[in-house]
């Protein structure tokens, strides 16, 4: 099975009430886990890369190691740029054989936002690939996004329907109290997704696919892991999963799950050398490193997404 667009998976999730995997990969290890999970559970998948991440691991390393995941899994694969902040970085993903981008210039002023997306939007249409846009700024570091709290905005419902019939976008991603990275919330507060902003957004927009960034769940087990083993990561806890499932059997279709991953690659890698701080094989670490991740993301699609057996 080739490549595909997210538009048919959006289509079954909306009606289906679950939502989409996105996963930011890295490196094979990451790839591996992610997918085999997904073909252990029969789950379709969005796998996204963001300007960091090509920039890291090379781009055509990135695309083959994905091409060669669709091989081996056969499931719908789609390749999503995540966070693209211009229309040449979208043209360039493309051109590359991305089936989906997203162009995001939610931090510019609505007027400038809707024309950069318009652009990326045209030349995407007419090369068969979907784009997803960005309205509100979410708080939080992720690669090359950096947005003070003081400088995050919620999305404004009253925006959304001119937004999306102005630019032609496929998808929209909207901020109602998620955040990038993993120092979320402080434990003892009780993070609360603005479902009253979603509703308002999904009435506006009938059917039409709405996405989550900064959807970490931030799990604990990593974070003891990486602490116990000469890590020194702040208290903190993430968006809480059940409200996550809820956005998910409304209007959201995609939730993108990054952080998650890191904390369960770095934990296990930092107790295996404490473990075995003789080894030095590559092979040896990674591989319960690329586990952890496959069982993270079993527990993701099944407990939150809600997308295990939606292949087809």
């Amino acid at each position: 099975m080739p490549l595909v667009t997210s538009t048919e998976m959006f289509k079954k999730a909306y009606e289906g009430g679950y939502a989409i995997g996105a996963f930011n990969v890295n490196n094979m290890e990451i790839i591996q886990g992610i997918t085999e999970a997904c073909k252990e559970l029969n789950a379709p998948v969005i796998l996204q890369v963001s300007k960091g991440a090509r920039a890291y691991a090379n781009r055509t390393y990135l695309i083959k190691l994905v091409e060669a995941a669709e091989i081996e899994t056969g499931l719908p694969i789609c390749l999503h740029l995540d966070h693209g902040d211009s229309f040449e970085t979208c043209k360039s993903c493309i051109d590359d054989g991305f089936t989906s981008v997203m162009i995001d210039a939610s931090s510019k002023p609505f007027e400038e936002n809707i024309a950069i997306t318009r652009q990326v939007v045209e030349y995407a249409h007419a090369h068969g690939v979907v784009v997803e846009a960005e309205l509100g700024t979410l708080a939080g570091i992720e690669d090359e996004v950096k947005v003070s709290a003081e400088d995050s905005s919620y999305t404004r419902p009253e925006d959304v329907q001119e937004f999306v019939e102005r630019t032609g976008c496929d998808s929209l991603a909207i901020a109602i109290g998620t955040s990038h990275g993993a120092y979320k919330f402080k434990p003892g507060t009780k993070p609360q997704l603005r479902f009253d902003i979603l509703e308002e957004v999904q009435r506006r927009l009938p059917g039409f696919p709405i996405v989550l960034h900064g959807s970490s769940s931030v799990p604990q087990e990593y974070v003891k892991m990486i602490n116990e083993n000469g890590g020194n990561m702040p208290d903190a806890i993430g968006v809480p999963e059940d409200q996550l499932r809820k956005a998910a059997s409304m209007a959201v279709c995609k939730i993108n799950i990054d952080s998650d991953l890191r904390l369960a690659m770095t934990g296990t890698i930092r107790k295996y050398f404490n473990d075995h701080p003789a080894d030095f094989d590559p092979r040896q670490y990674l591989k319960p490193a690329r586990a952890n991740i496959k069982e993270l993301v079993k527990h993701k699609l099944v407990d939150v997404l809600g997308c295990d057996g939606k292949a087809e």
